[in-house]
């Protein structure tokens, strides 16, 4: 699956997916730093790529559909320490095996994932 880490997300979470078999763009890599969300959603639309952000803009359905891209993963942490994110990402990758995030949003939450389809799925 291919995905594009937002700014807010460290190497070693790229390196983590990447390690299970996806292919992982980030913001840092592609030099996009900056970029706006609307920015930021084009690209990742235009590239299919699934956007994963701690930026909950993005669980905004009707600013940003989730319809027609690969896929939105919202990490939600109740705080931003290492570990907590770590843990979402390890979430992630779990719900990864059973699930495809393509035309949805996902909510990754610790113990949780909330998943909003496109109705006519």
């Amino acid at each position: 699956m291919k995905f594009k880490l937002d700014e807010n997300l460290a190497e070693r979470h790229c390196l983590a997916l990447e390690a299970v078999g996806h292919d992982v763009s980030t913001v840092k890599r592609q030099g996009i730093s900056g970029a706006t969300d609307s920015e930021l959603f084009s690209i990742c639309r235009r590239e299919e790529r699934v956007l994963v952000t701690l930026d909950l803009d993005f669980s905004n359905v009707f600013e940003f559909p989730p319809e027609g891209t690969a896929g939105i993963v919202v990490l939600r942490a109740r705080n931003l320490l290492i570990m907590t994110i770590d843990g979402l990402i390890e979430n992630l990758i779990q719900a990864l095996v059973s699930n495809d995030p393509i035309d949805s949003l996902w909510i990754v939450e610790h113990g949780r994932l909330r998943i909003h389809l496109n109705d006519e799925r």
